[in-house]
């Protein structure tokens, strides 16, 4: 028996994942994520998908990350009428991920469409408004549970293995009768951390489509990057300025709180304000606190004791824009975290301008930052950025801290792929073409699998 796999995003890049296998008579669509990165890869979003959408009978999501689900209200609207499986948790973080992006595409088009039109252009649609999101929510089934084989007809069956990256999140064993076992790894969280559960292993694999996002190394110690964290606080508080994070709302946000709240606790850094400067980080927070099964050993004992593993004294949550605004008009000892964690739009935007200039503050990236997003030139070291079309001398300090990842390194991949007993044909996706082909050298030099494969956009496989 044959299969055919086709790759529709994640490839030639990190972000924007979507494959497509056609096996067992069903048309079954992993992931369906937004390109994120910079105009030109934005662009993607209004191409064509590759494939029918009409045609699909199930997507299954890996996770809530908006490169993984973003584009589903897209799909709906161009004709998808199938079934949406997710854990529970994702089900519920990729609502509040789809609605929030829906509402920011409306509101960035009413500015830019007042701009554009004084310089007599003309302003894009949005991708999706909030109803086609609200029509896409119809689709969701969030039933999937962990090791617990879903069946899709009488020759498919689909199980979501706890992939450590974010809560819910899962890689996707997928069982083709007369063929054998496919695995979407998603992507594949880091080990150690705290909250989540180190990742599961898989057992038996014919085929792997793998993300290689952090495939070219491996990550800082966590205690290490810890502590360069506690002492990038010290010594901005001791220049009189603030500490900006741009974060991910979804699991870096969590973490870092998670860490604050321990050097409250045991005095390490200077009493301060703490704001976390994001609705959808807030609202994350409420949706993990409904899935305490969920949790690892450390945080579930803190939960037992009545203790918030995200709550101390100084956190200030901002839902709402005025409160946000105030931020602004502090200049020392204050700690902002605020997406989006590539700094390409929402509130570190102003964040940034009013604090990127100053010597005294320090912006610390805790998160990837895809090529052609504003992080990604401030961590490079451009010197002169420009926020909302204003340039702005880079003068505070920059730190990079690479532990806090949710995505596994080198190593952990590995050591992963090796657990696949029986491997034959592997797919390196999710991942800058650079580091992908390092990491396709150095799996067929170490004999991983029989035979790698690097695919483009729309590149399809026949497998069988």
């Amino acid at each position: 028996m044959s299969i055919n796999i086709s790759f529709h995003g994640g490839v030639d890049t990190v972000t924007g994942s979507c494959h497509l296998l056609q096996a067992g008579g069903l048309n079954i669509l992993v992931d369906c994520g937004l390109f994120q990165g910079g105009t030109d890869i934005d662009e993607k979003n209004y191409d064509d998908f590759g494939f029918d959408p009409s045609s699909i009978d199930y997507l299954l999501v890996t996770h809530g990350h908006l490169d993984h689900c973003g584009r589903i209200p897209i799909l709906v609207k161009k004709g998808f009428k199938g079934k949406i499986i997710t854990t529970a948790a994702t089900g519920e973080i990729a609502k509040v991920i789809l609605l929030d992006s829906a509402k920011i595409q409306e509101e960035d088009f009413e500015r830019w469409k007042r701009i554009k039109r004084r310089r007599g252009q003309i302003q894009r649609e949005p991708l999706y408004t909030t109803l086609d999101a609200v029509d896409a929510l119809v689709h969701f089934d969030p039933s999937a549970r962990y090791e617990t084989p879903i069946k899709l007809n009488g020759s498919v069956t689909a199980t979501f293995m706890d992939a450590g990256h974010i809560f819910g999140s899962a890689f996707i064993e997928i069982k083709v009768k007369g063929f054998g076992t496919l695995i979407f790894s998603g992507d594949l969280g880091n080990r150690g951390k705290p909250i989540l559960n180190d990742p599961s292993f898989p057992e038996k694999a014919d085929v792997v489509i793998i993300e290689s996002t952090y495939s070219n190394r491996n990550h800082k110690n966590i205690d290490d990057s810890v502590a360069e964290f506690r002492q990038a606080i010290i010594d901005t508080f001791k220049r009189g300025g603030n500490v900006l994070i741009p974060s991910f709302a979804l699991e870096r946000a969590q973490d870092l709180l998670y860490y604050l709240r321990e050097f409250r606790q045991n005095a390490e850094i200077p009493a301060c304000s703490v704001y976390l400067d994001s609705p959808m980080a807030i609202n994350v927070a409420d949706i993990m606190h409904r899935h305490p099964g969920l949790f690892d050993k450390e945080a579930a004992g803190l939960l037992q004791r009545g203790i918030d593993p995200f709550m101390f004294q100084g956190l200030k949550l901002t839902r709402f824009p005025e409160e946000s605004r105030k931020i602004n008009f502090i200049k020392s000892n204050a700690i902002i975290i605020a997406g989006s964690g590539m700094c390409n739009g929402g509130r570190i935007s102003h964040h940034l301008k009013h604090n990127i200039w100053r010597k005294e503050s320090s912006v610390v990236f805790a998160g990837y930052q895809a090529a052609g997003t504003l992080g990604r030139k401030i961590v490079d070291g451009n010197r002169r950025v420009k926020i909302f079309d204003e340039p702005f001398k880079v003068n505070a300090k920059i730190y990079t801290i690479g532990g806090f990842s949710a995505h596994a390194d080198k190593d952990i991949l590995l050591d992963w792929l090796r657990h696949c007993k029986g491997l034959d044909k592997l797919f390196l996706v999710h991942g800058e073409r650079d580091i992908i082909e390092g990491f396709r050298k150095d799996l067929v030099k170490k004999k991983i699998a029989a035979k790698v494969n690097v695919p483009h956009l729309h590149q399809s496989f026949v497998i069988g």
